[in-house]
């Protein structure tokens, strides 16, 4: 199993960014895939899941109505679609799925908002 995080970098408060969650080694359109974060000094925190087949999504309350979670199984990718981003949205940013009853995680990708 393995997931690759992809898309961060810098941007301006306001601004947006989509982060690309590439998964192999398993069978992915049969599992939910959830984004964390971790800004410096923090824990880690969850920001969202979507389901399977990318019918079901969820968001912590510090994203909702600005992220939004979508998935291409065809791909093998899950997508997370940030808007009007934040310098508290600052973190590295990881997907995660749950497989065979182990987590697995990707190496995650760095977010800084700032002007």
């Amino acid at each position: 199993v393995q997931l690759v995080e992809s898309g961060g970098g810098l941007v301006q408060p306001g601004g947006s960014l989509r982060l690309s969650c590439a998964a192999s080694g398993f069978t992915f359109s049969s599992y939910d895939i959830r984004w964390y974060r971790q800004a410096p000094g923090k824990e880690r925190e969850w920001v969202g899941y979507i389901s399977p087949v990318g019918t079901s999504t969820n968001y912590a309350d510090s994203v909702k109505g600005r992220f939004t979670m979508s998935r291409d199984n065809a791909k093998n990718t899950v997508f997370l679609q940030m808007n009007s981003l934040r310098p508290e949205d600052t973190a590295i940013y990881y997907c995660k799925s749950h497989v065979n009853n182990a987590d697995y995680w990707g190496q995650g990708t760095q977010v800084i908002v700032s002007s």
